[in-house]
């Protein structure tokens, strides 16, 4: 039977490689040229830098303002006046929140929707070209362990961590 410090070693060095491969798609996702790809494959005009909230409010919102900005990493009151375009554009719309008056979410509109929907299509064009060489039982394995460590991340870490 392994050691207890042989088996931390291995924890030790999955955690490296994964936490390598997590960056290595985080790079890759954040790239503006990435955003770039997907808006010209959607034919979809829209500002580069308005992608990533368009993209956001419609999977995530009703969302305010600071948390949409913590998810993208902005600050939020570039953030706000981002949002304020979108809403210009009719893409978005602001409403009161259920739960706290004083905060203004922001709500995708049938517009925004359209263009999301041509996202999500161009998207999946993409994806069917990374993973034409992949078995279907490999995709859905990798989807189900993504989705449960992304579950997982979210909670708090241990106190003793």
């Amino acid at each position: 039977m392994p050691s207890r410090s042989v088996q931390n070693t291995h924890m030790d060095a999955s955690l490296r490689e994964l936490h390598r491969a997590v960056l290595d798609i985080m790079s890759v996702m954040n790239r503006p040229q990435r955003d770039e790809v997907l808006i010209r494959a959607a034919g979809i005009p829209l500002d580069r830098a308005l992608f990533p909230l368009l993209v956001g409010i419609e999977r995530f919102g009703p969302i305010g303002v600071v948390e949409l900005a913590d998810r993208v990493g902005r600050d939020y009151t570039t953030v706000s006046r981002q949002v304020t375009r979108l809403e210009e554009l009719e893409l978005v719309q602001r409403q009161g929140s259920a739960t706290d008056r004083r905060v203004r979410m922001a709500a995708i509109a049938p517009k925004g929707k359209a263009m999301t929907k041509r996202v999500d299509a161009a998207r999946a064009r993409i994806g069917r070209a990374i993973f034409k060489s992949w078995e279907a039982r490999d995709i859905e394995q990798l989807v189900r362990l993504m989705r449960r460590f992304a579950d997982a991340i979210h909670e708090e870490p241990p106190g003793d961590a």
